[in-house]
């Protein structure tokens, strides 16, 4: 079976014109019609976004059935976090702290997501993670994460992906941490690169921040990142789509 997903930092609806403008998120989710979607920086209960809960509100609008919310940061009123929004059935969920050595409150929310198909169902596990902005911290979330339970018990041959805004401007994640892991870089901007296609600032990219990190039976289709118009003033970041297959052995 095929199916599509996307990673997008929203910067809580907020464009790079400083409005906030739920309904251009929409528009773009909408647009590029991924069966899963993974969103950083989304908001509930902020006043800067209306005391919205986003996540349940993206997901209501663009009928996802199926949602999960992992809120890392609090603010005087509301928080943030990242949210997942799937087609497909969850099964567990857990939000994993990556807040490390007293610093901003970072997270990567675990689901796990029950792909459905004919000969039989198919558990992806999927990792989605807003890193920080500090490349020390950087390598040692990422160190945590795949040494946690929820990684270190997958089997390598099991669909995997750890996606997200990585705020990784030099592409040291992948040599260092994943590929000896046994990730694959699906937004390298071609074979063999270490370098990802460009998604920040949106209006004018110049830094491969969001990645997508794959593992298992999986088979990279293609990548690409939006090329809306409305893209480009939505949010400060570009969303990425990646099509995968789900091989059978």
């Amino acid at each position: 079976m095929r199916f599509r997903l996307l990673t997008y930092n929203i910067h809580r609806a907020i464009g790079v014109d400083r409005k906030f403008m739920l309904e251009r998120i929409v528009e773009i989710l909408q647009h590029h019609d991924a069966d899963i979607v993974l969103l950083q920086e989304v908001d509930w209960g902020a006043p800067r976004s209306g005391r919205m809960n986003l996540a349940a509100h993206l997901a209501r609008r663009l009928g996802y059935r199926y949602r999960a919310l992992g809120l890392n940061v609090h603010l005087r009123r509301g928080m943030y976090g990242n949210a997942t929004l799937s087609r497909f059935p969850f099964g567990r969920q857990r939000n994993i702290d990556l807040t490390l050595g007293g610093k901003k409150a970072r997270g990567a929310q675990h689901t796990q997501i029950r792909l459905t198909e004919t000969w039989h169902p198919v558990e992806l596990e999927l990792f989605n993670v807003h890193l920080s902005l500090s490349a020390a911290m950087r390598r040692r979330q990422i160190a945590h994460l795949l040494e946690t339970e929820d990684v270190a018990t997958v089997e390598r041959a099991s669909p995997c992906v750890v996606a997200g805004d990585m705020n990784d401007w030099l592409h040291v994640l992948q040599p260092l941490l994943f590929a000896p892991a046994g990730f694959r870089c699906a937004t390298n901007r071609r074979p063999g690169s270490r370098r990802s296609i460009k998604t920040y600032p949106s209006f004018a990219p110049t830094g491969g921040l969001d990645k997508i990190f794959y593992r298992g039976r999986l088979k990279l289709l293609h990548v690409h990142r939006s090329r809306l118009k409305l893209a480009r003033v939505a949010s400060d970041h570009l969303p990425v789509i990646a099509d995968f297959e789900l091989r059978r052995t």
